[in-house]
Protein backbone atom coordinates (compact mmCIF):
# COMPACT_ATOMS: atom_id res chain seq x y z
CA UNK A 1 0.00 0.00 0.00
CA UNK A 2 1.06 3.51 -0.41
CA UNK A 3 0.48 6.78 1.21
CA UNK A 4 1.35 10.12 -0.05
CA UNK A 5 -0.33 13.44 1.32
CA UNK A 6 -0.95 17.17 -0.38
CA UNK A 7 -1.05 20.38 0.65
CA UNK A 8 -0.85 24.09 0.21
CA UNK A 9 3.04 25.34 -0.29
CA UNK A 10 4.19 25.78 3.02
CA UNK A 11 1.93 24.15 5.17
CA UNK A 12 4.82 21.38 6.11
CA UNK A 13 4.69 18.09 3.66
CA UNK A 14 8.04 17.90 4.11
CA UNK A 15 8.68 18.18 7.55
CA UNK A 16 5.73 15.69 7.65
CA UNK A 17 7.75 12.98 5.65
CA UNK A 18 11.07 13.84 7.52
CA UNK A 19 9.17 13.01 10.96
CA UNK A 20 7.93 9.78 9.32
CA UNK A 21 11.27 8.64 8.16
CA UNK A 22 12.52 9.26 11.41
CA UNK A 23 10.30 7.20 13.36
CA UNK A 24 10.51 4.22 10.87
CA UNK A 25 14.52 4.37 10.94
CA UNK A 26 14.41 4.29 14.23
CA UNK A 27 12.48 0.90 13.68
CA UNK A 28 15.11 -0.38 11.73
CA UNK A 29 13.44 0.37 8.43
CA UNK A 30 15.26 1.85 5.31
CA UNK A 31 14.05 3.84 3.12
CA UNK A 32 15.21 4.99 -0.40
CA UNK A 33 13.88 7.80 -3.32
CA UNK A 34 14.23 11.03 -3.27
CA UNK A 35 14.04 14.42 -1.18
CA UNK A 36 14.12 17.88 -2.80
CA UNK A 37 14.81 20.46 -0.31
CA UNK A 38 14.98 23.99 -0.69
CA UNK A 39 18.48 25.61 -1.47
CA UNK A 40 18.16 28.93 -0.01
CA UNK A 41 20.67 31.91 0.25
CA UNK A 42 20.14 35.41 2.25
CA UNK A 43 16.51 34.11 3.62
CA UNK A 44 15.86 33.75 -0.72
CA UNK A 45 15.15 30.78 -2.37
CA UNK A 46 17.30 29.51 -5.31
CA UNK A 47 16.19 26.40 -6.15
CA UNK A 48 16.23 22.71 -5.32
CA UNK A 49 18.04 19.76 -4.75
CA UNK A 50 17.47 16.35 -5.78
CA UNK A 51 18.96 13.69 -2.55
CA UNK A 52 19.14 10.31 -3.22
CA UNK A 53 17.71 9.14 0.27
CA UNK A 54 19.89 5.96 0.20
CA UNK A 55 23.41 6.78 -0.61
CA UNK A 56 23.10 10.72 -0.14
CA UNK A 57 24.08 11.78 -3.67
CA UNK A 58 23.24 15.17 -4.29
CA UNK A 59 22.25 17.24 -7.11
CA UNK A 60 20.47 20.48 -8.15
CA UNK A 61 16.78 19.54 -9.34
CA UNK A 62 16.04 23.20 -10.51
CA UNK A 63 17.83 26.81 -9.75
CA UNK A 64 17.43 30.24 -11.06
CA UNK A 65 20.65 30.24 -12.33
CA UNK A 66 20.24 27.16 -14.40
CA UNK A 67 20.87 28.06 -18.00
CA UNK A 68 18.88 24.84 -19.65
CA UNK A 69 16.20 22.50 -19.28
CA UNK A 70 12.52 23.57 -18.71
CA UNK A 71 11.19 26.68 -17.23
CA UNK A 72 9.00 26.20 -14.19
CA UNK A 73 8.31 29.58 -13.01
CA UNK A 74 12.13 31.77 -12.63
CA UNK A 75 13.14 28.07 -12.10
CA UNK A 76 14.91 25.79 -14.58
CA UNK A 77 14.81 22.17 -14.18
CA UNK A 78 18.11 19.67 -14.24
CA UNK A 79 17.35 17.01 -16.29
CA UNK A 80 20.76 15.73 -16.34
CA UNK A 81 20.66 15.75 -11.97
CA UNK A 82 17.20 14.53 -12.24
CA UNK A 83 17.81 11.34 -14.17
CA UNK A 84 21.56 10.78 -12.88
CA UNK A 85 20.15 11.14 -9.49
CA UNK A 86 16.37 10.81 -9.58
CA UNK A 87 15.94 7.59 -11.29
CA UNK A 88 19.00 6.44 -9.80
CA UNK A 89 17.53 7.01 -6.75
CA UNK A 90 14.21 5.29 -7.44
CA UNK A 91 15.71 2.08 -8.97
CA UNK A 92 17.79 2.13 -5.76
CA UNK A 93 15.03 2.11 -3.24
CA UNK A 94 13.06 -0.43 -5.26
CA UNK A 95 16.18 -3.09 -5.37
CA UNK A 96 17.35 -2.28 -1.67
CA UNK A 97 14.91 -0.18 0.52
CA UNK A 98 12.28 -1.01 2.71
CA UNK A 99 9.87 1.46 1.60
CA UNK A 100 10.54 4.25 -0.95
CA UNK A 101 9.66 8.69 -0.39
CA UNK A 102 9.26 10.45 -2.91
CA UNK A 103 9.47 14.22 -1.79
CA UNK A 104 7.69 15.03 -4.07
CA UNK A 105 5.66 14.31 -7.43
CA UNK A 106 5.06 17.65 -9.20
CA UNK A 107 6.08 19.93 -11.91
CA UNK A 108 9.76 20.39 -11.56
CA UNK A 109 10.45 16.52 -11.07
CA UNK A 110 7.49 15.52 -13.63
CA UNK A 111 9.74 17.27 -16.65
CA UNK A 112 11.58 14.33 -16.91
CA UNK A 113 10.24 11.81 -18.47
CA UNK A 114 12.76 8.36 -17.40
CA UNK A 115 11.60 9.85 -13.92
CA UNK A 116 7.93 9.47 -14.57
CA UNK A 117 8.41 5.96 -15.65
CA UNK A 118 10.82 5.57 -12.35
CA UNK A 119 8.23 6.71 -10.51
CA UNK A 120 5.59 4.35 -12.11
CA UNK A 121 7.68 1.32 -11.58
CA UNK A 122 7.97 2.27 -7.64
CA UNK A 123 4.29 2.10 -7.16
CA UNK A 124 4.00 -1.24 -9.00
CA UNK A 125 6.66 -2.76 -6.61
CA UNK A 126 5.84 -4.78 -3.49
CA UNK A 127 7.32 -1.72 -1.55
CA UNK A 128 4.88 0.81 0.03
CA UNK A 129 5.90 4.17 -1.13
CA UNK A 130 5.78 7.47 1.16
CA UNK A 131 5.21 10.60 -0.69
CA UNK A 132 3.94 14.50 -1.89
CA UNK A 133 1.69 14.95 -4.36
CA UNK A 134 1.75 18.77 -5.71
CA UNK A 135 -0.91 20.64 -4.56
CA UNK A 136 -3.20 21.41 -7.21
CA UNK A 137 -1.46 19.87 -10.43
CA UNK A 138 -3.25 17.93 -13.24
CA UNK A 139 -0.82 15.38 -14.94
CA UNK A 140 -1.41 12.40 -16.36
CA UNK A 141 1.11 10.42 -13.80
CA UNK A 142 -1.00 12.03 -10.71
CA UNK A 143 -4.04 10.68 -12.21
CA UNK A 144 -2.09 7.59 -12.64
CA UNK A 145 -1.45 8.00 -8.81
CA UNK A 146 -4.67 8.44 -7.52
CA UNK A 147 -5.81 5.16 -9.31
CA UNK A 148 -2.95 2.57 -7.69
CA UNK A 149 -5.11 0.01 -5.58
CA UNK A 150 -4.99 0.51 -2.06
CA UNK A 151 -3.65 4.52 -2.31
CA UNK A 152 -4.25 6.67 0.28
CA UNK A 153 -4.36 9.84 -0.09
CA UNK A 154 -3.97 12.81 2.73
CA UNK A 155 -4.53 16.60 3.24
CA UNK A 156 -2.04 18.45 5.50
CA UNK A 157 -3.80 21.07 6.86
CA UNK A 158 -2.79 23.40 9.82
CA UNK A 159 -5.10 21.28 11.93
CA UNK A 160 -3.43 18.19 11.88
CA UNK A 161 0.36 18.89 10.83
CA UNK A 162 2.05 18.45 14.36
CA UNK A 163 -0.31 14.97 14.28
CA UNK A 164 -0.64 13.63 10.48
CA UNK A 165 2.51 11.99 10.86
CA UNK A 166 1.05 9.13 13.44
CA UNK A 167 -1.47 7.94 10.97
CA UNK A 168 1.48 7.74 8.08
CA UNK A 169 3.74 5.84 10.45
CA UNK A 170 0.53 2.93 10.98
CA UNK A 171 -0.23 3.29 7.09
CA UNK A 172 3.72 2.52 6.25
CA UNK A 173 4.61 0.50 9.37
CA UNK A 174 1.36 -1.86 9.08
CA UNK A 175 2.77 -2.79 5.37
CA UNK A 176 6.28 -2.98 6.21
CA UNK A 177 5.39 -5.72 8.86
CA UNK A 178 3.07 -7.53 6.41
CA UNK A 179 5.80 -7.44 3.73
CA UNK A 180 8.21 -9.09 6.29
CA UNK A 181 5.84 -11.75 7.59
Amino acid sequence: MSVFITGPPGIGKTTVIKRVMAVLEEAGFRAGGIYCPEIRSGGRRLGFEVINVLTGERGILAHVLQRSGPRIGKYQVNLDDLSRIGVHAMKNAVEEADYIVIDEVGPMELQGRDFQLAIMKALESSKPVLGILHWKMRHPIIKSIKAVKGMKIYEVTRENRDSIHEVLINEIHKTLKLNNV
